[in-house]
């Protein structure tokens, strides 16, 4: 029986696909091209708003926020993921697991968040549309993105803190690929159940709340949005909520099958694979579900682009 031992391990083994090796190659170059897409595609939409004074609006402040989270909570983890797939020795530092697993959790929560505040901003502009700009100044905007990042960091700080102090027994091996929750509780030499319970807590706090929040205020924009006369408008209406709902249903299906379904004979698995699409295929997701579907964004796009090369000449 493995003994508690209170000293602080050097390093963790990240067991990640070892136990799948043909599936590791095929992986990397999955990853790979995954990661070089969301951030070309994340710094694109960072960088368009930024530069074209016509989106300059809340929903494109909140869009701006949505992009830098997404390349910060990939490289959270994608790079430590790479090197392991490449690599027969699949290890990080106590210190990279500690960061790994801070940052994740802060910037998953601070997803829940945003997208939440994303469909408030949708809301009034749709069904406030005259009061719009009144309700949704800017000193708000600041303030609701703010709240967002605090909240997410702030019960990272607390779940991290409690997982961290932890006893832990030997071998250090961590069944996933990255230091998240659930798989560092399975090395705890002690009973676990308070902690799955806050776990547990913080899911249905951060993942269902927002979420009801959101299908609430979609349910008054659908509403309101049958209520305009013009097919034009409609048209418009749907197109920039379509995105968010979207962005929406792929981030909090996954993460909700991660988080809130009982634990199964398939649940390691599953947990991996479900971790690899919310942590990684979904913010590749996000900037080409929010360009390819919004006209505003390609237009200014090609305003971008077309004033770079005038530039040059």
């Amino acid at each position: 029986m493995n003994q508690v031992n209170e000293s602080i391990p050097q390093e963790f083994i990240l067991l990640g696909f070892s136990n799948r090796p043909w599936l590791e190659f095929p992986l990397f170059v999955v990853v790979f091209i995954s990661y070089f897409t969301t951030i070309f595609g994340n710094l694109t939409v960072i960088l368009v708003s930024r530069l074209d004074s016509k989106l300059h609006t809340p929903m494109y402040f909140f869009l701006t926020n949505l992009s830098l989270l997404d390349l910060c909570y990939t490289t959270s983890t994608v790079p430590q993921m790479l090197v392991n797939l490449y690599s027969t020795r699949k290890v990080i530092s106590y210190g990279g697991c500690v960061a790994q697993l801070f940052m994740f959790l802060a910037l998953g929560t601070t997803e829940c968040v945003l997208l939440a505040v994303m469909s408030f901003d949708r809301f009034v502009a749709i069904c406030q549309p005259l009061h719009y700009s009144v309700i949704i100044h800017q000193r708000l905007c600041l303030q609701l993105a703010a709240a967002s990042w605090i909240t997410g960091f702030g019960n990272s700080v607390c779940l991290s803190t409690l997982t961290l102090q932890l006893p832990l027994c030997g071998p250090y091996v961590v069944d996933h690929f990255l230091c998240e929750v659930p798989a560092l509780l399975k090395l705890s030499c002690v009973d676990t159940t308070a902690n799955e319970a806050e776990l547990f807590f913080g899911s249905v706090l951060f993942h269902l709340i927002p979420l009801i929040l959101i299908l609430i205020s979609y349910a008054f924009i659908v509403q309101a949005v049958l209520r305009i006369q013009s097919a034009e408008g409609r048209q418009k209406a749907f197109g920039t909520c379509g995105s968010h709902l979207i962005v929406v249903s792929l981030f909090y299906g996954t993460a909700i099958s991660m988080y809130l379904q009982p634990p199964s004979s398939a649940s390691k698995d599953r947990g991996k694979m479900v971790s690899l699409f919310y942590g990684i295929i979904a913010p590749m997701l996000n900037p080409l579900i929010y360009t390819l579907r919004n006209k505003e964004v390609k237009e200014a796009f090609k305003r971008v682009v077309v004033r770079v090369f005038l530039v040059k000449k």
